[in-house]
């Protein structure tokens, strides 16, 4: 595995094109990120309070939007913590394989959309912490 670090995850700006009837933005596969979209899956009605994540791919890429609404997504390779506030829907968070993610602070009726590089594997996941700081090193 590439030795990723929160430095190689950022924030894409999608190409957003304005229209009396409405916008849109378009991801296209590898041309706006960098990997074929496998999989593609969405959280909502998620409670106050409530976080979700709290895992890492060893593998796996995603591109996080705020389709709608706003949370905080936080980073962390193991040494160092990044927290990015998602609330346009035309910016997504990549977040590259080896990353442990943590997504919180959701506004009522937010919308996450998750663009995901891989089929659901379980084999993929880190679900402990303590795991994911043995696999990074």
């Amino acid at each position: 595995m590439k030795k990723t670090t929160v430095y190689d995850c950022t924030i894409i700006e999608l190409d957003k094109h304005h229209h009396e009837k409405g916008n849109i933005s378009i991801v296209e596969n590898n041309a706006t990120i960098p990997f074929n979209v496998q999989r593609t899956y969405y959280l909502y009605d998620v409670p106050g309070g409530e976080s979700r994540g709290g895992h890492a791919h060893k593998e796996l890429q995603q591109l996080i939007i705020a389709a709608s609404g706003s949370f905080s997504v936080t980073i962390n390779d193991g040494h160092i913590k990044r927290t990015f506030l998602l609330n346009r829907p035309y910016q997504g968070l990549l977040i590259v394989p080896g990353i442990w993610r943590e997504l919180d602070d959701f506004s009522s009726g937010s919308v996450c959309l998750v663009l995901a590089s891989h089929k659901y594997d379980e084999q993929d996941y880190i679900r402990s912490y303590e795991e994911f700081l043995k696999y990074k090193k």
